[in-house]
C-alpha cells in the first residue's frame, strides 16, 4: 500500500491556528497534523505532526501503540519517566531523536518550560 501524502513544498507553517488536543492527552498538550493520515483501526498509513507540550504539563500514564514513532525534540525541555504526580524521569534538550517500533512502552513525559516535538507516525507495508 503507497503512502497517502500530498506534494508540499516549502510553505510557512501557521504556528497559532490549528492545534487540537489529541484524544485522551492532557489540555495542556496540542498536536498539529502536517501531512498525512493514520488509520489506528485498519494499521495503514503515515503521518507527520507537531506536538507541543505547555509549560508545566505531564502525562501520568505510559504510552503504547501499534505503529512506529519517530521523535525529534525541536525546542524546550522533555522530561520521561515521571510518576503520576510528573515528578522524577529523565530530562532531554533540543536535538535528541526516539524511534520506537511498535508495542514498545514509553513516557510518561512532562515538560517544565514547555516543548515542540516533530513526530512520524506510520506502520509496517502489508
Amino acid at each position: 500500500m503507497a503512502v497517502q501524502k500530498t506534494h508540499d513544498e516549502f510553505y510557512t507553517l501557521d504556528m497559532q491556528s490549528g492545534w487540537e488536543t489529541p484524544g485522551g492527552y492532557p489540555s495542556g498538550i496540542k498536536q498539529k497534523i502536517l501531512s498525512g493520515t493514520l488509520d489506528e483501526v485498519n494499521r495503514r498509513g503515515s503521518r507527520t505532526r507537531l506536538l507541543k507540550f505547555d509549560p508545566g504539563t505531564f502525562t501520568t500514564a505510559p504510552f503504547v501503540h501499534e505503529y512506529w514513532e519517530e521523535v525529534f525534540l525541536v525546542s524546550g525541555d522533555l522530561t520521561v519517566g515521571n510518576d503520576d504526580k510528573g515528578n522524577g524521569g529523565q530530562p532531554f534538550s533540543p536535538f535528541t531523536y526516539a524511534c520506537r517500533p511498535p508495542g514498545a512502552f514509553h513516557g510518561p513525559f512532562k515538560s517544565e518550560d514547555g516543548c515542540l516535538l516533530l513526530e512520524i507516525h506510520y506502520f509496517d507495508p502489508a
